[in-house]
């Protein structure tokens, strides 16, 4: 359950800048600016190629309004990462494109006219799959540098371009390259240079320009900041210096943005300080020629300590804006470092931040992860803003000071909700999904179950009113939860909305179980959030759907937890994965007497210390049963079985205060066991691995079989290898059928009666675009079990689900 935007975080605290680029792909993650326009960039949406927004004053009210929207003129409807990288140059804008033609790349060139963008060239450079050329971008004049950061086997290479006054075509003029391979003519200077050092990976992902200076970063490695200067005699270019600072590790991201100006070199390095962030300032020095270190800007004010200074950088009128990304709690800020024009000192600073970053309990934004400035028209980038949907504030400068004037964001996306009567699978299709033997009864898109933007849905539960009969859907959200009554498959209804607790931030990952009508909510990596505890009750005879409820009772006893797991013959829950406060029990089973629902209390913890990445026996989802399987010496004990990470954990837990280890397990080239079930006569567990797939150490979606019919010494019987790429996700079973949620492949079933052969009879993919690959985002869980046959499936972007297998006896 790595994923989603949560995610954008963890890789821009990664050691490498090319890891960050996933936070191009939001709506800001990439602008740029002109006296008259804003363009914010969304690479990729849910399908689709990448589009940049162009925003422009109305000229009647003076307001910002969407004017025009850029794409490739080729293309067509493939994920082409256009608006990777943008720089504007005069009456030219240059739009990275880094997943064109195979993620060879490419930069589109678009020119004024007529007061419209239009494209008016295409430049491509040879390179093979996955040469990411348009990666970066800087101009001046008309020269133009492109980095393709994936080029040679993504050591990387930097391209420069001339512009041809005559033809009005862009000619490749030099290649630049960071190690020493190839045949260009900086190679020899380069490999003296670095003589007995590796090889500069990820060359290209910082540039720079000056009017006869390239400066080019490589933050795979941290240290390498390279100088290239151009001859215009001989009109060649070649490696003239290296940037440093005694005494920086490789950690601290020195060269993540740059900046340059005259015989000024700008660089970043927000790592540095312990994380507050540094931008250090070179000089050339006329006598020997050398670029010497001539100041520092620190991530110090008199408001205190910053957070990650350095995250983007822009020189405007002698001064330096910083993006802080990290700064303000966490929503981020951007700074303007003011510069003295006679002393040519740094004299201040002063905050440029929109009203949404100081408002009390500002959300996460990633404020100052891009931004640019031209003339009188600043635009700030924040792509974490709505759960990671992404927003871009634009900026006016007013009577000596910035004002904001506008938060713009993008068209919101979605697939449409199906109601009012059965999509049939005929021909591999129902409507634009993927299937085979099942049927889609409806499908509620995330904003019908109450999301707003940028939320998406995760895990999911289902409760039979014993009263009433009715089937109820209970969706988790990344910010609550919402209940939607299914007793009819063609018509669900939206009733009810729980929010996450108020203290907690949104959370990724939700989970929900039912006990003696009562649902219990944990989510994971959401501070203080505890479990929720909601009488399902409440949703008898609801007026006026949907409604906000409170919780019911609230458990403390854990702070974040990843999930929850019921025994509803014993009621006792489990809390696996818990972590940030309360008692963890080292993440394994932290233990709840929850026969009183309303009242639950602690019961005690049980870790296996010889599972877990960490040793601790955090165990990430368990099922916990009344044992009747064929191993006499533990039946009616109350047995778990974990997904502990790095192997499967056996328990009996009938005591509760003194749980004993039976087992454990692990299986050939592991990447993280997720989650299992067991078969109804409890002699085999199918559990999958979430990450194995992704590690490219087997080459299908794998399911680990088994066979626990001894619980001190479970067997892997086989592994059973799809056909399919997908990672795996969450699986039941249910009589001879297991059915599985694989993420880009979505439900998949499968009949296991051969148990160790499992047969595919059936599928409904929920993710219509795209490829069935390892990765993350489509389909997150299901619930195969109700009594009226119906299967509820949660998709993250895309909503929930009602589907039905054909010629299952209900």
């Amino acid at each position: 359950m790595k994923t989603r935007f949560l995610l954008l975080l963890v890789a821009m605290l990664a050691c490498t800048l090319t890891e960050a680029q996933a936070l191009q792909s939001r709506f800001g993650g990439s602008v740029a600016a002109d006296n008259d326009a804003a363009f914010v960039s969304k690479t990729r949406g849910q399908s689709g190629p990448g589009v940049v927004y162009v925003f422009g004053r109305d000229n009647a009210t003076g307001d910002w309004v969407e004017r025009q929207r850029l794409e490739a003129s080729d293309a067509g409807d493939k994920a082409d990462r256009f608006g990777a990288a943008m720089v504007r140059e005069g009456n030219m804008l240059f739009i990275g494109a880094t997943g064109s033609d195979g993620q060879r790349g490419a930069v589109y060139v678009f020119t004024l006219e007529d007061g419209a963008w239009n494209q008016s060239a295409k430049i491509v450079a040879d390179g093979g799959e996955e040469h990411r050329f348009g990666s970066k971008l800087a101009a001046r004049g008309n020269r133009l540098l492109v980095s393709a950061t994936g080029a040679s086997s993504a050591e990387g290479a930097v391209y420069v371009f001339e512009l041809d006054a005559e033809s009005g075509s862009w000619a490749e003029h030099a290649v630049l390259r960071g190690s020493d391979t190839g045949s260009d003519a900086n190679t020899e200077s380069l490999r003296a240079w670095r003589t007995g050092r590796a090889a500069v990976v990820g060359f290209g992902a910082a540039l720079a320009l000056g009017e006869h200076t390239a400066v080019i970063t490589a933050p795979a490695y941290g240290d390498s900041v390279l100088v290239y200067s151009h001859d215009p005699e001989s009109d060649t270019w070649s490696l003239s210096g290296e940037l440093g600072v005694e005494g920086l590790e490789d950690r601290h991201l020195f060269g993540y943005a740059l900046e340059m100006q005259d015989n000024e070199i700008f660089v970043s390095a927000p790592r540095s300080d312990d994380n507050q962030g540094s931008v250090f300032i070179f000089e050339m020095d006329t006598d020997s020629r050398e670029w010497q270190q001539s100041g520092h800007l620190s991530g110090y004010t008199n408001t205190g300590r910053l957070r990650m200074l350095g995250s983007a950088l822009k020189l405007h009128d002698g001064n330096l804006w910083i993006g802080a990304f990290r700064d303000n709690q966490g929503s981020g800020s951007v700074y303007r470092y003011n510069r003295d024009v006679e002393t040519n000192r740094w004299m201040g600073v002063s905050a440029v931040l929109p009203a949404e970053a100081v408002a009390e309990g500002a959300p996460s934004l990633g404020l100052g992860s891009a931004l640019d400035i031209s003339g009188t028209v600043a635009v700030l980038g924040a792509p974490f803003a709505d759960y990671g949907a992404g927003k871009a504030y634009i900026f006016e400068h007013v009577d000596g000071q910035w004002m904001e004037k506008a938060a713009v964001i993008d068209e919101l996306e979605g697939i449409p909700s199906v109601m009012g009567g059965e999509v049939t699978c005929e021909d591999g299709e129902a409507k634009s999904f993927g299937c085979s033997d099942v049927d889609m009864l409806s499908f509620l898109s995330v904003t019908d179950l109450g999301g707003g933007r940028g939320v998406e849905v995760n895990d999911l539960w289902g409760w039979t009113d014993p009263e009433t009969g009715k089937e109820w859907a209970l969706i988790g959200r990344i910010d609550g939860m919402s209940m939607v009554d299914v007793s009819d498959p063609y018509n669900p209804v939206f009733v009810g909305n729980l929010p996450k607790t108020a203290v907690s931030p949104a959370s990724t990952w939700r989970d929900i179980k039912v006990y003696k009508d009562h649902a219990f909510i944990v989510a994971d990596g959401a501070g203080e959030h505890g479990m929720q505890v909601f009488d399902l009750r409440q949703l008898r005879g609801v007026e006026d759907p949907p409604v906000t409820f409170e919780v019911s009772a609230h458990y403390t006893g854990i702070a974040s937890a990843h999930n929850i797991v019921i025994n509803e013959d014993t009621g006792f829950a489990f809390a696996v994965g818990s972590r940030a406060g309360g008692e963890t029990c080292g993440g394994g089973l932290h233990m709840i007497d929850i026969r009183d629902p309303l009242q639950p209390t602690f019961a005690g913890c049980f870790a296996d210390n010889e599972t877990g990445r960490r040793g601790t026996g955090y165990s990430h989802d368990a099922q916990c049963v009344n044992y009747h399987g064929p191993d006499t010496e533990h039946i009616g004990k109350e047995i778990c079985f974990g997904a502990n990470e790095t192997a499967l954990s056996i328990s009996d837990v009938s005591d509760k205060e003194n749980p004993v280890k039976l087992s454990n397990a692990t299986y050939p080239n592991y990447g993280y066991s997720h989650q299992g079930w067991l078969t109804e006569d409890h002699r085999f567990f199918y559990m999958n691995d979430e990450l194995d797939e992704l590690q490219g150490s087997v080459d299908g979606t794998r399911t680990m079989i088994w066979d626990v019919s001894d619980l001190d010494d479970p067997q892997l019987a086989k592994e059973h290898i799809s056909e399919n790429k997908a990672s795996d996700h969450n699986l039941y079973i249910v009589d001879e059928l297991m059915y599985q949620s694989n993420y880009q492949s979505g439900l998949r079933v499968l009949d296991i009666s051969d148990r160790e052969n499992p047969v595919e009879v059936g599928y409904f993919d929920t993710v219509p675009y795209g490829e069935n690959v390892p990765s993350f985002g489509g389909s997150w869980s299901n619930y195969p079990f109700f009594q009226s046959g119906i299967i509820i499936v949660t998709s993250g972007n895309e909503g929930m689900f009602i589907l039905q297998k054909r010629n299952v006896d209900t």
